[in-house]
């Protein structure tokens, strides 16, 4: 058997088994974080795009809900503004958050937009701020000092915690076959803007349309064992007990908590996935062995 013989059987193999899935996800939609080293490396961008296309094109309604802040980093260190952080959050004063809205709703998401339009989708930006489609609170945090009789409250500015959504205008942008690109910018009862966590912002949006899958691109291959092996097929108990552990802990903590709020919210399951792989999105939905941890309830 000659070679190509052999690539175009391989190619006919990937997809009668991703057939099943095309099948079962038809109508479905998909709520994807886009951040990490996905959205710097050339490559991994291009095979991002091409992945949200793909699914689009077979029947499935992917939204994605982007970060940026190394690129809120690089832009206020040009500017002389100096960034700092509380419990990982960013320190938002006013200034900081016009950089934020310029960064977040302007370059990243219009990037991003131009991206998957050049290679033939119909994407849509927008901020959580258009058609009030994300309502924020001021998030809020207390000292633990127990030395204190009254716990001091900690002011980190426009940072903000989701309310409510408006899925009118996400609704309206998938039934005329538009791609949804969202900022996690949101706006407050007081008319301020408001910076979010893009991984709390994902899990919200994708709780309010119950979505099959919520997807989260990592710079990791997922939940790893105190091993190194990656897990997956998580439930709720399993994964508390894993905290408990010290299994998950840093940077990954967030990305559970957030992931365990969606599946109670009816999210059918999450997947925390390796986005420093090509096509890291398809090979989790189509591929019976996936790319990263799969959590549900």
């Amino acid at each position: 058997m000659n070679s190509e013989i052999s690539s175009a059987i391989n190619i006919a193999n990937v997809l009668t088994e991703a057939l099943p899935y095309i099948n079962r996800f038809a109508g479905k939609t998909f709520v994807i974080k886009y951040g990490g080293h996905a959205m710097v490396d050339e490559a991994l961008k291009t095979s991002f795009a091409s992945d949200i296309i793909l699914m689009k094109r077979v029947g499935m309604n992917p939204i994605i809900v982007h970060g940026g802040g190394p690129q809120i980093g690089d832009l206020l260190k040009r500017l002389n503004i100096p960034s700092k952080f509380f419990q990982g959050m960013r320190v938002t004063d006013s200034e900081t958050m016009d950089v934020v809205q310029m960064v977040l709703g302007g370059l990243v998401n219009k990037n991003i937009v131009s991206l998957i339009n050049n290679q033939g989708g119909l994407a849509v930006g927008l901020t959580g701020k258009d058609g009030k489609l994300i309502h924020a609170r001021k998030m809020t945090f207390t000292s633990d000092n127990s030395a204190m009789e009254v716990p001091e409250i900690i002011d980190i500015g426009h940072v903000g915690e989701v309310t409510h959504v408006n899925v009118a205008i996400i609704s309206t942008l998938i039934e005329h076959d538009f791609i949804p690109v969202i900022a996690p910018v949101g706006i407050g009862d007081d008319g301020c803007s408001y910076n979010i966590n893009a991984d709390l912002v994902a899990g919200k949006l994708a709780e309010t349309l119950k979505a099959e899958k919520l997807i989260m691109l990592t710079n990791t291959p997922g939940i790893l064992d105190k091993n190194g092996r990656r897990l997956t097929g998580l439930d709720e108990l399993t994964v508390k007990n894993l905290i408990n552990e010290g299994v998950i802990d840093g940077g990954m903590l967030p990305k559970v908590r957030c992931a365990l709020e969606a599946v109670k919210g009816d999210v059918k399951t999450v997947h925390i996935i390796d986005g420093r792989v090509e096509h890291a999105t398809l090979l989790e939905i189509f591929t019976d062995a996936g790319v990263g941890t799969l959590i549900r309830e």
